[in-house]
């Protein structure tokens, strides 16, 4: 059984396991003391830590530590600590830590279809649920068709994305033509892909486009797959994605009462090195400083990404019907629209949530034994 440890070994700062399939995995003495999960170190109500790691030696030794077999068929290590405290391990606790869970990210182009899923059952079918929410967060997209068409609906998916993340301008969007309107959806104008609110430090990482009601001849729904784009990118040209990664770029929204304006990279990487977030939008985006010192490098990605970004090869273009929805994951997934070709009806109402609660969600119904 390779859930097995079959040896330890104490050495300076660490004690290695080797489990029956011969790998070693070594254990650092301040992670197994820091990470115990007695009644001692843990609320038990709430498994919450109480453990102050101030309270022991940076040079924490344990004086002994032995595999507990007897009448167990999960054995465990026991540790023995200098002030008398003991922890306990499951060998199974500690192969399921050493690795951190991630979802497989399917990448697509121009010749992929968002899935399309019946808007009722997700809201009331548990399984129709976590069906459609592992595909978001595996290709960052998908519709929802039967939607209501009564304004402000958008807000019953919250019961499945939690709570709208709201902004200053609208908690619910409403995109028509508006000579008044404070950006370019307001138009008529084609919308080029990008993603929304890059004028914020954290933007809305999702975003539900709920169509109404269209009328309009025109106006196209578009999405590009952007992190699938950043990686292409940084396979062939590390140094132009490094530049984007590096590189505070302004991006400002307004309007007559509201201004919202942040300056960070294009590109943001999580701890493992992994894209977590990409800010692209043209049209809300402002001068780099000319002080600078990486404008050329920065001009040569951005020209780059552009490129490719705009490219029809990228792009899945479709019609968005009255009372459908295109769920988006707002950090990776950019949007955009055809110009309108005539002044038919077209009401769009967008409303942003976030994926940190879209991801817990789905955990909720696996650990809670729904689906």
């Amino acid at each position: 059984m390779h859930d097995s440890i079959s040896s330890l070994t104490q050495n300076g700062d660490a004690l290695s396991a080797v489990w029956a399939g011969g790998e070693r995995t070594d254990l650092p003495y301040l992670w197994l003391r820091d990470n115990c999960g007695c009644g001692e170190c843990r609320v038990v109500q709430t498994t919450e830590k109480r453990f102050h790691l101030f309270r022991v030696e940076k040079d924490l030794k344990p004086l002994q530590a032995t595999i507990e077999r007897a009448g167990s068929r999960d054995e465990a290590i026991s540790l023995d600590w200098p002030d008398g405290h003991r922890t306990r391990y499951r060998s199974s606790e500690i192969r399921n830590l050493l690795s951190r869970p991630r979802f497989d990210l399917r990448y697509w182009d121009g010749r992929f279809q968002p899935r399309r899923f019946d808007y009722q059952r997700f809201l009331a079918s548990d399984r129709a649920a976590a069906e459609l929410i592992e595909e978001f967060l595996r290709t960052g997209v998908c519709v929802l068709v039967d939607a209501p068409t009564e304004p402000d609906s958008s807000e019953q998916l919250a019961t499945r994305l939690g709570p709208v993340r709201e902004v200053l301008f609208e908690r619910i969007h409403n995109v028509v033509l508006d000579p008044k309107g404070y950006n370019i959806a307001h138009t008529g104008l084609a919308v080029a892909p990008h993603n929304d609110f890059t004028s914020y430090t954290w933007p809305p990482s999702v975003q539900a486009l709920h169509m109404l009601v269209n009328e309009c001849e025109g106006g196209e729904s578009i999405v590009v797959d952007g992190f699938g784009l950043l990686n292409e990118l940084r396979s062939s040209h590390p140094d132009l994605f490094d530049a984007l990664c590096q590189v505070p770029v302004p991006f400002r929204i307004f309007s007559e009462q509201y201004e919202v304006y942040a300056a960070n990279p294009m590109v943001e990487l999580d701890s493992a090195g992994e894209i977590r977030l990409m800010r692209f939008n043209t049209a809300q985006m402002q001068a780099v400083p000319l002080s600078e010192p990486r404008l050329r490098d920065f001009y040569a990605a951005y020209h780059e990404l552009s490129g490719r970004v705009n490219d029809a090869g990228a792009q899945v273009t479709f019609r968005l019907e009255g009372g459908q929805v295109l769920l988006c994951a707002g950090h990776r997934v950019l949007h955009g629209r055809t110009v309108l070709r005539s002044k038919g009806q077209r009401h769009l109402q967008d409303a942003y949530f976030e994926h940190d609660n879209v991801r817990t969600h789905l955990r909720w119904l696996r650990l809670s034994g729904r689906i």
